[in-house]
């Protein structure tokens, strides 16, 4: 913005002996720095950039001379002018120029507390410019760019040896997204800040780096001041906490009509007091705001440099695998969406080159991910019009010992366009794999294998996770007529984990079938999905037959007092056959316990071998 620092007393011949005396000066200092000479032009002025000539060993930047192309024809820039005023400078606008800078040359010095070295460059740099606006011809806009340009050059130098402040406490918050704007249109910008320190910070100041140069700065310059206040922000211990004490502030600005495409950097200054102390330089924070330019209207890339022509971007927008759902050893059919952002430039000789994730615990036994299955990684097309989408599809197979999570897929794109070759682009996808869930169980014990209507009968097994996942709670049920239902819980098991079950079954009918008793084995995945697997133990149940046999035995007593002694005897043979019976019937128990017990063991160790492989 023109600013004049004059008073009453500010005649044109005053203006008149500050420009003859600032010309003075800089003409001193052309003769010690040999400046060279400066070709005038007519209605236009070059873009500046800083330059470095060695003074006493620093490098201190100055003003550029306007470039020339081959025919000696000096380089233009056109400037927007709202208030139409394109006439050539006079003398009062040089002198209002040399005072604007003058007190911005001294600012720097309060603000920064600047040493006589810095303040050398400074003036060096203050004395260059006062010379190119003396013996060049230019409109009145013009000139307040280069001096605008300038300042910045004075910043740069000014901050050169001052140590940033650091923004180690404050920070952007995860809430944000880049926006995506385009020419014209009035965006809200919503800054989220987040006080990561435990102390309190106090009277916040948040004002946005704002440039009138379009290279630097997206939005229409249509405020004077964009500052923004916060009495605090209290100090956090968590993270979450300090989400939750965010402070957003919220900036409308208006995009510029000439704003070029791509990916602009918007840094706010935020000043504070902390313990009472205030800062001593403001904390910077940076966000980033995708632009959409007019055709033609240049392409701004990772330098911050405007290049000629629209520079066409290469996006993705989307993929997809076939099956949807990707395991472990598996070959899918990856497709990738592509768009060619650009509005009036096709991209031509387009080669993409997928690049997974390097897996494994060491630098000597790393591996991707996925392999593709024509061993080739890339692919080519021959071009993609513009505005235009097209598919990549790729064959790839998963590692088989790869674990349950999404893994990285880098697309590294190179293409051509129109004049320009050997552009590059670079995205990345997401794919997530699962592994399959399995388990084994050793051989259910049964014991007794038939007991009657009352009666239990123990059941015991192990069950092993042979997977790579974790299965959830895991649960096994009993189900069958002839017995009362019996659950035993056995909770989560870790790849490699054995689980042990030990249930007691009562019979409370008599089986109708072969005696099959169905065990529901299930457990949940990582999604909380259920699986339930059924296997079949055999336990018969019996009716009771003991008052059968004491009514059988009363009548024999009946019939021993009708028969005489031939009953006696036959009695007698009776007993002892009881008596056998039983007997062997113990003598099985015990047979079946100590066979119980040796399988009981087996089955112990056969899960610390299984745990011992799976270390392995």
């Amino acid at each position: 913005m023109k600013k004049r620092v004059c008073n009453e007393r500010g005649s044109f011949m005053i203006r008149r002996a500050i420009n003859r005396l600032l010309l003075g000066m800089a003409l001193c200092a052309t003769a010690v720095l040999a400046v060279p000479s400066v070709p005038q032009i007519s209605g236009g002025m070059s873009y500046v950039e800083a330059a470095g000539e060695s003074i006493s060993g620093n490098s201190t930047p100055t003003p550029k001379p306007p470039a020339t192309d081959n025919n000696n024809n000096t380089e233009t820039v056109t400037y927007n002018n709202d208030n139409n005023d394109n006439r050539i400078i006079n003398d009062d606008d040089r002198a209002d120029a040399d005072e604007d800078l003058y007190y911005y040359m001294q600012s720097l010095e309060i603000r920064y507390h600047l040493d006589a070295k810095v303040m050398e460059n400074l003036h060096n740099l203050f004395n260059s410019a006062v010379y190119y606006i003396a013996n060049t011809d230019m409109t009145v806009a013009q000139l307040w760019s280069y001096v605008s340009s300038i300042k910045g050059q004075m910043e740069s130098t000014a901050v050169a040896n001052v140590t940033a402040t650091t923004s180690e406490f404050l920070q952007v918050g995860d809430n944000w997204q880049t926006p995506t704007v385009s020419a014209g249109q009035q965006v809200a910008i919503v800054l989220p800040v987040i006080n990561f320190g435990t102390e309190e910070l106090n009277d916040l100041i948040i004002e946005p780096q704002t440039s009138t140069v379009v290279s630097e700065w997206p939005f229409e310059p249509d405020m004077t001041n964009y500052l923004q206040t916060e009495p605090f922000i209290p100090g956090n211990k968590t993270k979450e906490a300090a989400m939750e004490n965010r402070r957003e502030f919220t900036f409308i600005f208006t995009v510029r009509s000439d704003v070029m495409t791509g990916y602009y950097p918007l840094k706010f200054n935020v000043s504070y007091t902390k313990a009472g102390i205030r800062s001593e330089n403001p904390a910077e924070l940076t966000v980033y705001v995708q632009t959409i330019g007019k055709p033609g209207s240049g392409f701004i890339g990772g330098s911050g440099q405007e290049t000629t022509g629209s520079k066409p971007r290469i996006v993705v927008t989307g993929f997809e695998t076939n099956p949807a759902e990707v395991f472990a050893g598996d070959t899918f059919t990856l497709t990738i969406h592509v768009k060619n952002t650009a509005k009036d430039l096709a991209v031509t000789n387009v080669l993409f080159d997928m690049q997974a994730a390097a897996e494994g615990e060491d630098k000597t036994n790393t591996y991707s991910a996925f392999l593709p299955t024509s061993g080739a990684s890339s692919v080519y097309m021959d071009s993609i019009a513009a505005n235009t989408a097209a598919d990549i599809i790729i064959e790839m197979t998963a590692k088989a010992d790869l674990a349950q999570k999404p893994y990285v897929l880098d697309v590294n794109m190179k293409y051509d366009a129109g004049v320009m070759f050997d552009l590059t682009d670079k995205a990345s996808v997401s794919i997530p794999i699962s592994q399959e869930s399995r388990f084994d169980t050793s051989i259910p014990e049964v014991v007794p294998t038939d007991i009657t209507v009352g009666g239990q009968s123990n059941v015991m097994f192990s069950i092993y996770n042979t997977g790579k996942t974790t299965l959830y709670n895991v649960q096994v049920k009993f189900v069958a007529d002839s017995i009362d239902e019996a659950s035993a819980f056995v909770g989560n098991l870790q790849s490699g984990a054995t689980g042990n079950v030990d249930v007691m079954l009562t019979g409370i009918a008599a089986t109708m079938d072969d005696g099959t008793i169905n065990m529901q084995i299930s457990y949940e995945d990582d999604a909380g999905n259920v699986t339930t697997t059924e296997k079949p133990i055999t336990l018969f149940v019996s009716e009771e037959f003991f008052d059968d046999m004491m009514m059988d035995g009363d009548m024999m007593m009946d019939g021993d007092m009708m028969m005489g002694e031939e009953g006696s005897q036959s009695k007698k043979g009776l007993i002892i056959a009881i008596i056998a019976v039983v007997v062997a019937a113990a003598v099985a128990g015990v047979i079946v316990f100590l066979q119980i017990r040796k399988k009981k063991k087996a089955a112990q160790l056969l899960a610390e071998d299984l745990a011992d492989l799976d270390d392995n």
